[in-house]
C-alpha cells in the first residue's frame, strides 16, 4: 500500500472530499485543496474531467462540462498537482475514466501521476476483471489502483478485496453519484466481507451529503467520501466557493472525528 494512503487512515476515521479539477478554474481548485486540508481532510480525490462520466450524476456531469468548456486538459491538471506538491504532502488520488488514461497513454499517464506526486487512481468504469492492464503499471510506479465494491458485488467482494490496494471504495447505493436523503445499504456487512479477506481500510461514498450521514457511514467503515455536495458549492459560488467548501469540509470531518 502507498505509504501516504495508509497514513490517511492512520489517525482515526478518515474524511475524503472530492473536487472536479477546473470547476470553476484550476486556480480555484488548487485553493480548494489547501482549504480542504486546513479543514481536516485526510485524503483528497481530484476528478479529471471527462466528456462521458458514466458513474456520475447530473451535478458532477455538469461540473465536467464546465471544466472541459473552460479548457481543462489532463496536462493542465498535472501542472496543478506540481504546484500543490510544492506546498503540501496531503494524500491525493485521481478519479477519472479509462478513456482519459488510454488517450493519454496508460503508462505515460501513470508514470506522470507518480512523478508529480499522486498516490492513487480510481477508475469507476473499469471492472475488476479488466483491471490488470492498469494495475500492473500502477504497481510498477507505486500508485495504488483503488478498487470499488457495490451492494451488488456479493460473492465478488472477497475476490476484489484480496487484490485491493490503498483502500476499498464502498459504493453505498446503486446508480450514479449524487446526494441521497437516506442510505439503506448494509455497509457494515460489506466492510466485514472485505476485512475477512484483507486488512485494508474501507471508505464509503456515493450519496453522502450531511454530517449525520457521514457519521453513520464512518461508524460502519473507516471513513466517508463526499463529492456531489462539494461540487454543488463550487457550482453555486463559483470563484468565491473556497470558504464555503472549507466550512463544509470542516463540519463533515468533525462529524466523522467524533465517531
Amino acid at each position: 500500500m502507498n505509504k501516504n494512503i495508509a497514513a490517511a487512515f492512520g489517525k482515526g476515521k478518515a474524511f475524503i472530499p472530492f473536487v472536479t479539477c477546473g470547476d470553476p478554474s484550476l486556480d480555484v481548485t488548487e485553493q480548494i485543496v489547501y482549504a480542504m486540508e486546513e479543514a481536516g481532510a485526510d485524503l483528497i480525490e481530484l476528478g479529471i474531467p471527462f466528456s462521458d462520466p458514466t458513474a456520475e450524476g447530473p451535478v458532477i456531469q455538469a461540473a465536467n462540462v464546465r471544466a472541459l468548456g473552460g479548457g481543462v486538459t489532463t496536462d493542465k491538471v498535472f501542472d496543478m498537482v506540481v504546484r500543490i506538491r510544492k506546498k503540501t504532502r496531503i494524500p491525493m488520488v485521481f478519479m477519472t475514466y479509462a478513456n482519459v488514461v488510454f488517450s493519454y497513454g496508460t503508462e505515460r499517464f501513470i508514470k506522470k501521476a507518480s512523478e508529480v506526486g499522486m498516490d492513487g487512481l480510481i477508475l469507476p468504469d473499469v471492472p475488476f476483471e479488466e483491471k490488470e492492464e492498469f494495475d500492473s503499471v500502477c504497481k510498477a510506479y507505486g500508485i495504488d489502483l483503488i478498487s470499488l465494491i457495490a451492494p451488488t458485488s456479493h460473492e465478488r467482494i472477497a475476490m476484489i478485496a484480496k487484490e485491493a490496494e490503498g483502500f476499498v471504495y464502498c459504493v453505498s447505493s446503486l446508480g450514479v453519484t449524487g446526494t441521497r436523503s437516506q442510505i439503506t445499504t448494509d455497509i457494515g456487512a460489506m466492510v466485514q466481507l472485505v476485512k475477512a479477506e484483507k486488512q485494508i481500510p474501507c471508505a464509503v461514498g456515493f450519496g453522502i451529503s450531511t454530517p449525520q450521514q457521514a457519521a453513520k457511514m464512518a461508524e460502519q467503515s473507516d471513513g466517508a467520501i463526499v463529492g456531489s455536495a462539494i461540487v454543488k458549492l463550487c457550482a453555486r459560488y463559483g470563484k468565491d466557493c473556497v470558504p464555503y467548501v472549507k466550512e463544509y469540509v470542516k463540519s463533515m470531518k468533525d462529524a466523522v472525528r467524533n465517531v
